[in-house]
């Protein structure tokens, strides 16, 4: 049997990637069972077993400071091992060298966390241990120059730790307690609301496409003639975006004004929103 053959075996049987597959048959000189075993000490042919399975249940984490804030996303199997205290530990671990390369997924696999071992190492050995597959997710780095972050996090399990997480950067021209209670308010707004975008014009262009299809296929069969159902569903697509832009979303504290407005009323002028990100577990 030749060495890619072998290699190929040994993928099919454990599930382990070519590099340990290659690497677990040059220590056991070609012996595909001394193989399968080192790579069943090493944790990596149970971990990638069990990556087959599905992961929606997780945290989101915040980390940073008001310039430059991070939200990351952990997935795991239950909510059971998402309050377990060696996740709790790994994660928050996590969540701070992901500020640290601004989010950068491939660059965070490799960096060494306390423990001298890379975070993909320390990633297998946890799977191993918990016994559920665990998988990094979702995550942003928001830094812009001369803005300000605020957060939010919903559900918090402990410390940074929670289900649901936000961040909003705004630009202004100087800090107060009125500023400090607008951006909470509208981080919290996010978490409530989730907004597709800030404004309608940046909604992609993927989205709209699929409301529009599902408008149409509501409107197929209603019996109404073309020239009204083109109305109904450009009223229909503007509603839409109408409800998923942040600036035109009924400020959640008081439903009778839009976003924009709450914006242009706060005493402080020339504040402006500059992007935002929310993550929440299961969406």
């Amino acid at each position: 049997m030749s060495d890619v053959e072998k290699i190929k075996q040994l993928r099919q049987s454990t599930g382990a990637g070519f590099k340990d597959c290659n690497s677990a048959l040059k220590e056991s000189a070609g012996d595909i069972e001394k193989a399968v075993e080192i790579l069943r000490v090493k944790g990596i042919a149970k971990a990638s077993k069990k990556m087959s399975r599905e992961a929606k249940e997780g945290v989101v984490l915040l980390s940073g400071d008001a310039n430059k804030t991070s939200i990351l996303e952990v997935n795991c199997e239950t909510d059971f091992v998402a309050k377990n205290e060696d996740f709790i530990i790994f994660v928050k671990e996590l969540s701070e060298l992901n500020n640290q390369c601004s989010s950068d997924l491939k660059k965070l696999d490799n960096l060494k966390m306390r423990n001298q071992k890379t975070v993909k190492e320390n990633l297998v050995s946890l799977i191993a241990k918990i016994g559920e597959k665990i998988t990094i997710g979702r995550a942003k780095t928001i830094e812009n120059i001369k803005s300000t972050n605020f957060s939010y996090q919903h559900s918090i399990i402990k410390d940074n730790v929670s289900k649901l997480g936000v961040i909003v950067s705004l630009e202004i021209n100087e800090q107060s307690d009125t500023i400090k209670t607008f951006g909470k308010q509208l981080a919290m707004h996010i978490a409530a609301s989730n907004p597709i975008a800030l404004t309608s014009d940046k909604i992609e262009k993927e989205i709209l496409d699929k409301e529009q299809e599902l408008i149409s296929e509501e409107l197929k069969n209603s019996g109404k003639p073309d020239e009204i159902a083109k109305k109904i569903s450009l009223g229909k697509l503007n509603k839409f975006k109408e409800e998923n832009s942040l600036m035109t979303q009924n400020w959640v504290m008081d439903p009778k004004k839009k976003v924009r407005d709450i914006v242009s009323e706060t005493s402080e002028k020339g504040i402006n929103i500059i992007e935002f990100a929310r993550l929440k577990i299961g969406e």
